[in-house]
């Protein structure tokens, strides 16, 4: 019976730690609720055409240093008239094996809009890594909106290099998680409208302390966050 009860003692306290983070990671809606979240790979609306393993709930989850890095660039983009809108934060390991799994797959053709110009066996690893520092905590995939733009449009089939996103947010040439030379940040493919929000986005948010990826107008880190990789799964962000 001892045994019995300190087992189910054990059961109760990993149910009671279920949706807690580990230490140092934050819902940035506890930190930057005005910050706009789109959160792609949580539900159909992306390169896969379905919910990724791992994102259990749409919210976005950071290192903490990282999330307040963020609020102090809503903070400018705000005294812009703008928002920040991310589409990406932490992203569990488990997801970035599921994109090379993917990627491996036999073409289906219902998400080509996101790699026109390629075929799908091409886009390992040339795009599609099997590591990411998102996993750290300390990487944020993100665009900048009106303030007054709606938070989620629904899913846009076009040629990912359309001239506008579709989902609100100011035309940066080519959309999230768009396959393409054209998604390089300083690509000469964008047109000059193009390449003034993409400035303006460096502008606000590494003047919060990010650093851009150079291959994708949209990712960000935030430097000296450690190397260390992490698999927990994303939860609803617990009630107040």
């Amino acid at each position: 019976m001892l045994a019995v009860a300190a087992c189910l003692s054990l059961a109760l306290a990993v149910a009671a730690r279920a949706d807690e983070l580990p230490q140092g990671f934050v819902y940035l809606r506890d930190v930057a609720p005005s910050i706009v979240q789109d959160m792609r790979y949580a539900g159909p609306d992306n390169f896969t055409g379905k919910p990724v393993p791992g994102y259990g709930a749409a919210e976005c989850v950071l290192q903490a240093a990282a999330a307040k890095a963020l609020a102090r660039a809503q903070v400018e983009a705000q005294r812009l008239g703008l928002s920040l809108k991310v589409y990406d934060c932490y992203r569990p390991v488990r997801a970035v094996r599921a994109f090379v799994a993917w990627a491996g797959a036999p073409e289906d053709g219902r998400t080509k809009h996101y790699y026109p110009r390629l075929n799908k066996s091409r886009l390992v690893p040339g795009y599609i890594a099997s590591q990411s520092q998102h996993s750290t905590g300390f990487a944020v995939d993100l665009t900048i909106v009106p303030a007054t733009a709606p938070g989620k449009a629904d899913g846009d089939e076009r040629d990912c290099t359309a001239p506008a996103a579709g989902d609100g947010s100011l035309s940066m040439g080519a959309t999230f998680d768009c396959f393409d030379a054209k998604a390089n940040t300083a690509s000469p493919l964008a047109t000059p409208a193009e390449r003034k929000n993409r400035r303006l986005l460096l502008r606000i948010v590494e003047g919060a302390g990010f650093k851009n990826y150079a291959a994708e107008w949209w990712h960000f880190s935030y430097p000296g966050g450690g190397s260390r990789r992490y698999d927990f799964a994303i939860g609803p962000r617990p009630a107040p």
